[in-house]
């Protein structure tokens, strides 16, 4: 999850809500893993517009951590066209997006049962 928090604040995101919101977790738990990647020295609170906003940056260590994963990514995303063809990749990577849109509703409580059943 801090690799992923990491990779979304790198793409902008600014604020804690804000995480909270893209990751689809309650405002405590983005605290809390605000906390965790502060305590490891890979993310600094600062002041942001106003007192009651911070503003997420990333530090140095924690952009060498995002560059690691986008090599690992591009890595990836080669290897799959030595094994897949194109059409095999599109497919693939719309039947992630389903999957993880999906994985997103039930966190939310909006997706149907996959069984058919209600909860």
């Amino acid at each position: 999850m801090q690799l992923l928090a990491l990779k979304v604040i790198a793409g902008g995101v600014a604020s804690q809500a804000m995480l909270a919101d893209r990751l689809s977790v309650d405002a405590p738990a983005a605290s809390r893993l605000v906390d965790r990647l502060e305590e490891d020295g890979l993310v600094i609170r600062r002041a942001g517009e106003n007192r009651r906003c911070l503003k997420l940056e990333l530090t140095e260590k924690a952009q060498g951590e995002v560059q690691l994963l986008r090599d690992a990514l591009q890595w990836m995303d080669g290897e799959l066209c030595h094994y897949l063809e194109e059409a095999e990749v599109t497919e693939l990577k719309r039947l992630l997006g389903k999957l993880q849109d999906g994985l997103l509703r039930a966190a939310e409580g909006t997706a149907p049962s996959a069984y058919g059943v209600d909860d």
